[in-house]
């Protein structure tokens, strides 16, 4: 247990993924933390998420040709992406800067710096799940990606040179292939790749749920409480006012997921950040046994066997943090899912689920120092691979706290790159 009331104190906003491990590597250096969220730890998209750990998916979300391709799948109600009437305005000034971060140059250099974010990941998860006894979590599965044929395969063709380009291992597949693979997968899809370094985690909620049991017995306090606005003390930040109580510290991390944005808007930050509802469909009783995370690409759908049965997880639908779940999201996922697997018990009983990812336009992060302010930290915005950054970018956000020198830049993650009217 951390008992050393002379080191520093850090207060952890946010007791999702990417904040327990913040507050894990914080509290192995010997600091003493404080993690406050209005939720349990582990919930919203940690919880929810299709528990792939994804350090192949080097390719920013907006690719080169997203142009010609987003009017179509946005006029398509049944479509991956959705964006509602009301909502374009709000939407309008996210996908400018969506765009303008697809140009060539820009996928180049983004993809980079996720590289440099994804290629330690499964080390340092597989490190700490191994420290706290949790060797079941992590399944070294590979992950499998099917398309109808060819063609629409080749829509996604830059995504797959990047991971080329980076030496991601990935095998093309014909349909005999994928039978062998996972007889289970439909013969609507004839072509794939399978990417076999991917693993998964089985129960990310138990993860996170393993992570917070350890801090708390190791010292760390958790608060629920919902963080209303940064307490300033001339060119510091130096706690947090909550709904209940104020909480000091001599540093504060935000990692509030989508709703970080908020807390910074006071300051004078104008982040970018969008939230992509994301939905899953979790059935116990399906009928389909994977061995492995199955993405229909057409569809932009994981497929992922958990220890409480399938997950269909997918779809992007803008919306904002209030609006509430769209059945027809939900109806969709399942709609699909029988068309992925024929042999899906669709009468099954099957649990619903909407969360929000925390999502910047050019792909990347907020990681790292906020300049203007002393003693405010960010780590947040990792959109659909949270669960994959988490553990890499609470080692580089501790050791940036600990005044070391981190295990790569990260400028390219700095708040500082959109832009801001903040001041001490």
């Amino acid at each position: 247990m951390t008992d050393n009331f002379h080191a520093p104190h850090a207060i952890v906003i946010g007791a999702g993924i990417v904040g327990l491990y913040t507050a894990y590597f914080l509290n192995q250096a010997g600091w003493r933390v404080t993690v406050i969220d209005r939720d349990e730890p582990g919930m919203g998209c940690s919880a929810g998420n299709a528990g792939a750990l994804s350090t192949g998916s080097v390719a920013p979300l907006g690719m080169p040709g997203i142009v010609r391709q987003a009017p179509r799948m946005l006029l398509d109600p049944s479509g991956p992406l959705s964006v509602p009437p009301h909502y374009w305005l709000a939407a309008a000034p996210w996908l400018l800067r969506f765009i303008r971060a697809s140009s060539p140059d820009q996928v180049a250099a983004i993809s980079s710096s996720l590289k440099q974010l994804l290629a330690p990941a499964l080390d340092y998860h597989q490190q700490v799940m191994q420290s706290l006894g949790e060797t079941g979590l992590i399944h070294a599965t590979g992950q499998l990606h099917v398309y109808p044929d060819a063609a629409a395969a080749a829509k996604d063709s830059n995504g797959w040179a990047l991971r080329h380009k980076h030496g991601i291992p990935v095998h093309e597949l014909d349909r005999d292939q994928i039978h062998e693979l996972e007889p289970q997968v439909g013969t609507h899809y004839t072509f794939g790749y399978f990417m076999p370094d991917q693993c998964m985690v089985v129960n990310p909620l138990r993860q996170a749920r393993a992570i917070a049991a350890a801090l708390a017995a190791r010292g760390v306090t958790f608060v629920r409480d919902e963080a209303v606005t940064l307490q300033l003390e001339s060119h510091r930040v130096s706690g947090v006012v909550c709904q209940q109580a104020t909480y000091t510290a001599d540093h504060v991390v935000v990692s509030a997921g989508a709703w970080s944005a908020r807390l910074l808007k006071q300051l004078g930050y104008r982040v970018p950040l969008e939230t992509q509802r994301g939905y899953h469909l979790t059935i116990a009783d399906s009928g389909i046994d994977l061995r492995r995370p199955v993405v229909a690409a057409d569809r932009k759908i994981f497929a992922s066997p958990m220890e409480i049965g399938l997950r269909l997880a997918g779809t992007v639908e803008f919306g904002g943090l209030e609006r509430p779940a769209t059945q027809r999201r939900v109806d969709l996922l399942k709609h699909y899912g029988k068309q992925i697997f024929p042999d899906m018990n669709e009468n099954a009983a099957a649990k619903s689920w909407m969360g929000h990812r925390p999502c910047l336009p050019d792909s990347l992060p907020v990681l790292g120092p906020a300049q203007a302010f002393q003693g405010l930290w960010l780590n947040f915005g990792h959109g659909h691979l949270g669960l994959t950054m988490s553990a890499v970018s609470g080692q580089l956000m501790a050791q940036a706290m600990l005044g070391k020198a981190t295990d790569i830049d990260l400028s390219p993650y700095a708040i500082e790159r959109f832009g801001s009217d903040a001041k001490p």
